[in-house]
């Protein structure tokens, strides 16, 4: 694999495409790693050699967010998260990740035409637990399953309109919680082999600079350029994610 041109073709742009996101943008784009890496990987092996590296990023980015941090977004979405983690762990051997995708894209293509057609909210929308814990629960399951756990947490955080540095470092808490826990069903599931180690720990430079060029790019652009960047890479994922699904259920 190490050697394959193939595998570098499609993992560099990956893992660069994460820790962008990571560094500054919710996280969302990490999902868009495993079907690409997948044009040279199988998908479970893909998710494997990219955990590893989902966590290393998390690091940097509590190290450069450890004081923006929103706890009530949190305590409002991490206990669901941690209980969808828990179902996809038991289902993950029924339920496909044509499933996930096809779910998930339809959930953020919905969300942001809703969004974009209706008349704008006058105030930011306020927490929820119901709302909070619906998000952290789809979050938490079809980040296990396919590392797509980005939209359902930014359906909930995005309308609260936090400011971005705020938003980035909550996120970054969010999803460095479920990598986490992912840790010890992904070494059951036999995903952590040497070789998989091996091609994480060739591609974790890229992933710590790719990270804070993130961090970077949040901390110089406006509030109202955030939020427009972040509501169309959620649209863009959407629709990637709602084709993927389609596509390979009537594969």
């Amino acid at each position: 694999m190490l050697t394959d041109p193939t595998f570098y073709l499609f993992a560099l742009p990956a893992v660069f495409l994460i820790g962008i996101s990571k560094g500054g943008f919710g996280g969302g784009a990490a999902l868009l790693a495993v079907p690409l890496m997948s044009f040279a990987l199988p998908p479970l092996q893909a998710a494997g050699i990219l955990l590893p590296i989902l966590v290393v990023m998390d690091i940097a980015g509590l190290i450069a967010y450890r004081r923006d941090i929103d706890r009530a977004t949190l305590i409002h979405t991490l206990p669901g998260a941690i209980i969808g983690t828990g179902i996809g762990w038991l289902t993950a051997t029924w339920v496909t990740d044509t499933h996930v995708r096809l779910m998930v894209g339809v959930m953020a293509v919905a969300f942001v035409l809703l969004h974009w057609f209706r008349p704008p909210a006058p105030t930011p929308r306020g927490h929820s637990h119901v709302r909070g814990s619906l998000a952290g629960f789809f979050s938490g399951f079809t980040s296990f399953i396919s590392h797509a756990g980005g939209p359902p947490f930014q359906i909930y955080i995005i309308p609260l309109r936090l400011e971005p540095k705020l938003f980035a470092g909550t996120s970054i808490v969010f999803f460095a919680v479920l990598n986490a826990i992912k840790v010890p069903p992904y070494f059951f599931l036999g995903q952590f082999t040497h070789e998989n180690l091996l091609a994480s720990a060739v591609l974790l430079p890229l992933a710590i600079v790719s990270v804070y060029l993130g961090v970077l790019a949040v901390r110089v652009i406006s509030a109202k350029l955030f939020y427009r960047i972040a509501y169309i890479s959620v649209f863009v994922v959407g629709l990637k994610l709602t084709w993927d699904g389609i596509t390979g259920l009537i594969g």
